[in-house]
Order: C-alpha cells, then sequence, then structure tokens
C-alpha cells in the first residue's frame, strides 16, 4: 500500500510539477529542436554552461526589451526565465557536443554568444555573427585572426611554455558586452 502511494504522489508538490514540466518541455526542445519556429527571425544562441551569469542576465533583458528569441545550449539544468522568448536545449557531457548542435541549428543572420574562438570561427562560417563575454565581435574581418593567435598561443602552452589565462571578467567587460550586443541587435532587427 504505502509503495503504490508513494507512485502515485510523485510529482505532487507545486516545485515537483515545475520540475517535471521544465523536464517535458525540455525533452520536446531536444525532439524538434530542427523544426522550431520562432517569433521573430533573429534567433541569439548561448553557449550556456561558460557563460558567466551577468552576461546571461544581459541577454535576457535583452530578449524582452527587443523581443528576441534565445536559445540556450548547454550539458547542465540552468535557471532561465520564464518567457516564450527564452528556450534550453540539454545536450549529453562531452567535449564540443554543445557547440556542434549550435552550429547544426544557427542561421545565417544568427548571433551566438561564447568565448570559444572555434566555435566563434564555425558559426561566421554558417553565416552569424558571434560576440565574446568581454564584448568581442567575431565576423568575417576579424575572426580568423583571432583563431590564428589562439591556436599559436595552444601551441605554445603545449609546448610548454606558461601563459597567463584570461584575466576575470570585470564591470567594463560586461558593460563592454552590453554596448556590443545592442549595437549587433538594433543593427539586425532595423535590416529585417
Amino acid at each position: 500500500m504505502y509503495s503504490e502511494l508513494s507512485k502515485t504522489r510523485r510529482f505532487q508538490t507545486p516545485h515537483e510539477n515545475l520540475y517535471r514540466h521544465r523536464l517535458t518541455a525540455i525533452r520536446l526542445l531536444n525532439d524538434s529542436a530542427e523544426n522550431r519556429t520562432f517569433q521573430h527571425p533573429l534567433c541569439i544562441w548561448i553557449d550556456a554552461d561558460a557563460c558567466p551569469k551577468a552576461i546571461k542576465e544581459i541577454v535576457f533583458r535583452t530578449s524582452k526589451r527587443l523581443q528576441v528569441n534565445i536559445v540556450l545550449v548547454a550539458n547542465q539544468s540552468m535557471r532561465i526565465p520564464s518567457s516564450d522568448l527564452i528556450e534550453i536545449i540539454m545536450v549529453p557531457h562531452g567535449a564540443d557536443i554543445a557547440d556542434n548542435k549550435i552550429v547544426e541549428l544557427v542561421k545565417p543572420g544568427d548571433i551566438a554568444i561564447t568565448g570559444d574562438v572555434p566555435l566563434a570561427a564555425r558559426v561566421v562560417e554558417k553565416g552569424g555573427l558571434a560576440i565574446g563575454t568581454r564584448g568581442e565581435l567575431f565576423d568575417h574581418d576579424s575572426v580568423h585572426g583571432r583563431l590564428a593567435s589562439r591556436n599559436l598561443m595552444e601551441q605554445f602552452r603545449s609546448a610548454g611554455m606558461e601563459t597567463s589565462g584570461p584575466r576575470p571578467l570585470n564591470s567594463k567587460d560586461i558593460q563592454a558586452f552590453a554596448n556590443q550586443l545592442d549595437r549587433i541587435v538594433t543593427r539586425i532587427l532595423k535590416q529585417k
């Protein structure tokens, strides 16, 4: 009797119901990612696992203000605002799986938010733009130079040379990101 009650009470609290609905929504998104239709032709893709919270919050506010669709791609669950404009796609853990999903689904004219230069290069190759978490714009003119610099530094590190990593994100970086995002999204929306 007790085991039957515990089975029927599953997902009965409000928190559990919300969790069940989010899992269902994530499952549906993963099943129909290629067939999604958005309210607006522009979509912002976020490489969400490594994206700082402050950057995601700026993108969420931009989405709400300009009515732009956002898709976060992550291999772990995360809190997102409740909005018809914001979706999350969960991918399995593994190297470059989230990156591959973004590249698979990005359309020409879309924007990707990432600190990963190789991902930015792949998005640009498909006709999109990428914005780094410090406000760097990756487009046809800049991405190949950045990729070459990144590859050179990686060769130095693999040869045993010690290089410093990126400095911590600061308020100037966050402001530079917000300005770049606003500038690019506004320009794209005026064109469409």
